[in-house]
């Protein structure tokens, strides 16, 4: 069994995460989409969601357990099927993840008025750091124009950040047309 991370800097939620997680209807069920280390399934949770947490690998979730939690390994890149079929949700949250064949299976999955948090590298990194390769980076505005005419935008940034470290970063918080 692999222990759970126990720095809490590694495991600490996204401000984004933290700052727009009311938007989520409450006590609606989440999606973690690449859910990675947890840290959001960990945020969720404790706010009294119900989450599915997806992701190749599911280490990052040893020693959580919890009734709540749907853990899924899969690999969401394989072109596979996606998993969760009609599965609607309240709220997705996806972080440093892009894989742009998935984004309107994400849209899709949110219910009405379920909300979007999304947060990733964009154009520019490749300047910073890593990830440098164009399909792991956003477009300008590529966040909006995914969301356009579907859900109502509650927050949107393309800026350049210094936490963790220094990264061109796209972020977005959109709601359903239920709201």
């Amino acid at each position: 069994m692999i222990a759970p991370q126990s720095d809490s800097a590694a495991i600490a939620p996204s401000p984004w995460v933290e700052r727009f997680a009311a938007a989520i209807p409450a006590g609606g069920p989440v999606l973690d989409l690449a859910c990675g280390g947890g840290r959001h399934t960990r945020f969720l949770l404790a706010r009294g969601h119900p989450v599915v947490a997806i992701d190749r690998t599911l280490a990052g979730l040893a020693g959580l357990d919890d009734p709540n939690l749907d853990a899924i390994e899969a690999d969401l890149e394989s072109g596979a099927p996606w998993p969760l079929a009609d599965r609607r949700f309240a709220g997705a949250v996806v972080t440093n993840y892009l894989h742009r064949p998935l984004l309107t299976t994400l849209l899709s999955a949110l219910s009405p008025d379920g909300a979007l948090i999304y947060e990733t590298f964009a154009q520019g990194n490749e300047r910073l750091g890593r990830p440098r390769d164009p399909a792991f980076l956003l477009a300008p505005g590529e966040l909006l124009e995914l969301v356009r005419g579907r859900l109502r935008v509650l927050a949107y940034e393309d800026l350049v950040v210094d936490d963790p470290r220094p990264a061109c970063v796209q972020r977005i918080c959109a709601v359903g047309p239920g709201r």
